[in-house]
């Protein structure tokens, strides 16, 4: 008799053989009508799967985040696999998981379809979820599975078991008495009439296990929610997201390009630049002011150094390789293990700790072509890098100031909405599992102490230690994970870094390693569909445009714009004889946040009319005023 505990602690012996179905029906009829799987000792687990041993469960529903991924997954599985094969009968069926907001499945079809057949399979879907059949599973050996899918002439799935270390419980999924079966690792809704609203979405190319020596697939994504209403506001996101997609206004405000010829590499123009250039210094001085200093490392370096960091098991294939002189060198990935060799230059006291040292570091990684996403995903970028060498007695602390300086950073660019979320180990790491409990435990009391709340990232820390992770929320309510803190035991260790301590012991330093932005390009790109590309005024490449009315008013024009320049700010002037209207358009257009009009009246009065983007008013002022203005509003350090 299994003994099955329940998540507020109370344990009830059920009969052999118990399922989940029969558990949920224990407890309310209410909960039985809404639940979908159940989790069995951590595994998502069908509700019709047996239980024979103790464990301990909690009852997925279907209005809860589980549920709608599971939601996902079935239509995925079994709705659009399904309607595939009732219209195209000779595809061959690959993969279908979830992603964020989603799903997809990869098929090779005999013929490539294209974006316009996405309603017909559309309608299809909707024709299968209208019979509201059960989803029945079954279980084949390995035997039993290649027999199966041979039959059904389905190349890929028989590649998988294949390829399968199992012998059996290969499970097979099917819909009432359909004909129509697939293999997957579930779990999946027990009826088809717990599928919410849905709509195919794209089709992309997708090859073969990711692989570009393997055959090209097409992959039909599509986005599922538990109600129309939350469908359409996921589809407006969307189109909203298109209109803001930061390359099309890079191109458009001209701040920087790409070419194929260097693949994820970013030409800046000279506006983009300065974006660029503003952001790099504003977090020069945040960071002076917070007890860095900079330091500037090669970005070639022997291969030796990433063996001995243990980056060239773990990252060798991201890594650009060069060889010269019979020796074999990388192009840096990271910053971390130059860092390391500057704190190992002489002997460093415990009285020196906390050392905090930053880079604008140059990186480079070999990312699939494919995965490149304008500034979003590139192969070359900068990275606001700083490592913090410190004792065990100072994780919280410095912890604390991070947080702090992170939040208040991330304040300045217009976001406020910071989830912050704790990865513990992966399961390729270095370091053993005496180091990485005393990592998590550090960097868990950390936070907690710090006042933070956080949440749960099971497995996805760095392979040297754990992280929290710094997501912010955009204007349109996408999530972006910027920030990390890691918290490392490990990389001193295998770098011999050492410190005197109290006692006259060497001892090993903690090494926190911290970024803010993540990437300059990344954060740029983020920033730009933030705001649509029109920047606050102090990141903007140009703050004020001053344009004249006729040319009776050049000379004040260029006095104006003299003044400004010898203020700092950044401006433009357009005296073209060219109509009123027509010049602000054009600075409209450019998204500059300030326009300073001067006709013969204001010449005369030594005045200026200033319009504000998104004020209707227009504001008489004297210089002294105009400067005083622009100060409050483009000065941010």
């Amino acid at each position: 008799m299994p003994k099955i505990t329940f998540p507020d602690g109370t344990i009830e012996n059920f009969k052999k053989n118990v399922t989940g179905n029969l558990i949920a029906q224990s407890i309310s009829k209410s909960l039985s009508k809404k639940a979908i799987a159940i989790i069995v000792n951590g595994v998502q687990k069908d509700l019709c799967d047996y239980i024979d041993q103790d464990a301990s469960i909690s009852i997925i529903t279907i209005n809860s985040p589980e549920g709608l991924e599971i939601m996902r997954h079935t239509l995925a599985a079994q709705v659009l696999a399904k309607a595939i094969k009732k219209l195209y009968p000779n595809s061959k069926l690959a993969i279908g998981p979830t992603i964020e907001n989603g799903f997809y499945y990869d098929v090779l079809f005999d013929q490539p379809i294209s974006s316009d057949d996405l309603p017909k399979i559309e309608n299809e879907m909707r024709d299968i979820v209208s019979k509201g059949d059960n989803i029945n599973k079954s279980f084949k050996t390995k035997k039993e599975a290649l027999s199966l899918f041979k039959t059904r002439n389905e190349d890929y799935k028989i590649k998988i078991i294949n390829q399968s270390d199992q012998d059996n419980n290969f499970q097979i999924y099917q819909q009432g008495d359909s004909e129509f079966v697939d293999l997957c690792r579930g779990p999946h809704l027990p009826n088809l009439k717990f599928i919410g609203s849905f709509k195919l979405t794209k089709i992309s190319g997708a090859y073969w296990k990711g692989d570009s020596k393997n055959e090209m697939l097409q992959r039909i994504y599509g986005t599922a929610w538990l109600s129309q209403k939350e469908l359409e506001k996921h589809l407006n996101m969307i189109e909203e997201a298109k209109k803001r997609d930061h390359r099309k206004i890079g191109q458009d405000l001209d701040l920087f390009h790409f070419q194929e010829n260097t693949p994820g590499s970013v030409f800046w123009h000279p506006k983009g630049w300065v974006i660029y250039r503003v952001i790099m210094e504003y977090i020069r001085k945040k960071l002076e002011n917070n007890g860095y200093e900079e330091v500037n490392t090669p970005i070639l370096l022997d291969s030796s150094l990433w063996k001995d960091s243990g980056h060239w098991e773990k990252f060798r294939e991201h890594m650009f390789i060069s060889e010269s002189e019979d020796k074999v060198f990388a192009i840096k990935p990271m910053n971390c293990p130059c860092h390391v060799q500057i704190f190992r230059q002489g002997i460093k006291s415990y009285k020196e700790l906390p050392i905090r040292m930053a880079e604008f570091g140059s990186c480079h990684r070999n990312e699939p072509s494919g995965a490149l996403h304008g500034l979003m995903r590139v192969r070359a970028f900068v990275q606001d890098d700083a490592h913090i060498f410190c004792t065990k007695q100072q994780i919280t602390s410095e912890t604390q100031n991070f947080c702090k300086l992170l939040m208040d950073i991330y304040k300045d660019f217009g976001f406020d909405h910071v989830v912050i979320k704790f990865s513990d180990r992966p399961e390729k790491r270095a370091g053993d599992d005496v180091v990485w409990d005393q990592a998590e435990k550090a960097l868990v009391e950390a936070i907690e102490t710090s006042g933070y709340n956080y949440e749960l990232n099971p497995g996805d820390g760095a392979f040297y230690g754990p992280k929290l992770e710094f997501v912010l929320r955009d204007a349109i309510g996408r999530d972006w994970q910027c920030g990390t803190l890691q918290v490392d035991f490990v990389l001193p260790e295998r770098l011999d870094a050492t410190y005197i301590d109290e006692s006259g012991n060497k001892t090993r330093p903690v090494m926190l390693h911290r970024a803010i932005l993540g990437s300059f390009e990344r954060f740029i790109g983020i920033l730009i569909e933030n705001y649509s590309g029109r920047l606050p005024p102090w990141l903007s490449p140009i703050q004020i445009a001053i344009t004249s009315i006729n040319e009776n008013c050049i000379k004040f024009c260029e006095e104006i714009h003299k003044t400004l320049l010898k203020k700092n700010f950044r401006c433009k002037l357009d005296v073209r004889n060219e109509k009123l209207n027509y010049k602000i358009r054009e600075i409209n257009l450019e998204k500059i946040p300030f326009i300073v009009i001067i006709g013969e009246k204001e010449s005369s009065e030594k005045l200026v009319t200033l319009r504000v983007h998104g004020d209707e008013k227009q504001y008489k002022l004297s210089i002294d005023e105009l400067i005083k203005k622009l100060n409050n509003s483009c000065r941010i350090v």
